[in-house]
């Protein structure tokens, strides 16, 4: 490795390996680095004639673990798995949220019956919906479904239709078809952006409440917060979302009403299935709490 001589060690062992200054500082503190075979200080200097070895520790092997978490199933059999997702639970694991996800529940509930095609993180999933969204999510049990749904999902042919309590009054439905990508910025949103993927969600009225509407929306394609970003860009987010909505009634709803209704695909062995599951308890409360004001 190309050394720059007087260069702090820290910094020349943060551009090596490309780590940050503070991962190299600990990495030198507990003795992975060292300079003519002997530990030094992140603030020695390099001279010309020094031998930098860098060792870096092993990664800690990954395990998810089963977990007995109660999962509402819809239907399962020897391929697939519907499953109606409570709000508040991830649906895989991820930094911070390593247990008490769906794929803890579903790795206890089927054992080693699960497609491993998404890698030990998320075994069987094939697609999400958001923590704070409730509603259906087909799992497939072996990589025979996972493809199959897999391809389904890419072609838009899987129907997924949503139902969400939104701000404002809609005063008729209507079709969103904007791009959306990666808030520049900000990495936990994301936003309507001519240079990102084609996203295009169908709206409808169901229920006027006052200054707030029930809408059904049906998704063409599944871009991440894809509903959530879209309603707030037609200037009617969804009631109680935080990261879209800066409006602070949210008449209890604790993360976005958002529900997940209903899930139509072809199965594994080319027959066509269509699940629903209505909206959950916390959801019907708002609703009659709006029917009541209004």
């Amino acid at each position: 490795m190309d050394k720059i001589v007087n260069e702090r060690l820290d910094v020349y062992v943060q551009k090596q390996v490309q780590i940050s200054r503070n991962n190299a500082q600990k990495l030198i503190e507990n003795g992975g680095v060292l300079v003519n075979n002997k530990s030094q200080k992140s603030n020695y200097r390099l001279r010309d004639e020094d031998i930098v070895v860098i060792n870096l520790p092993q990664p800690a092997p990954l395990e998810i673990l089963p977990q007995n978490i109660p999962l509402d199933i819809v239907y399962e059999d020897a391929h697939i798995i519907v499953v109606n997702k409570p709000k508040g639970m991830v649906v895989h694991p991820a930094a911070g949220h390593f247990e008490g996800t769906l794929v803890n529940a579903l790795m206890y509930h089927a054992k080693d019956s699960l497609s491993g095609i998404n890698g030990v993180l998320r075994p069987g999933i094939v697609h999400r919906i958001d923590k704070d969204t409730s509603g259906l999510l087909v799992v497939a049990k072996n990589d025979t479904a996972h493809n199959a749904l897999a391809e389904q999902f890419a072609a838009h042919s899987i129907s997924r239709e949503y139902v969400a309590i939104v701000h404002g009054r809609v005063k008729e439905g209507g079709t969103v078809d904007v791009p959306i990508a990666r808030h520049k910025t900000d990495r936990k949103r994301m936003a309507p952006d001519p240079s990102g993927r084609r996203a295009i969600t169908h709206y409808e009225i169901i229920e006027v409440l006052g200054n707030y509407t029930l809408v059904k929306c049906r998704l063409e394609t599944g871009r991440t917060h894809q509903i959530r970003v879209h309603m707030a860009y037609v200037n009617h987010p969804v009631l109680g979302d935080e990261v879209y909505c800066r409006a602070k009634q949210t008449f209890g709803a604790e993360g976005q009403a958002l529900h997940a209704r209903l899930l139509g695909f072809e199965h594994p062995n080319g027959q066509h299935m269509e699940f629903a599951a209505e909206p959950p308890e916390y959801f019907e409360r708002i609703l009659q709490k709006l029917r009541r004001l209004f």
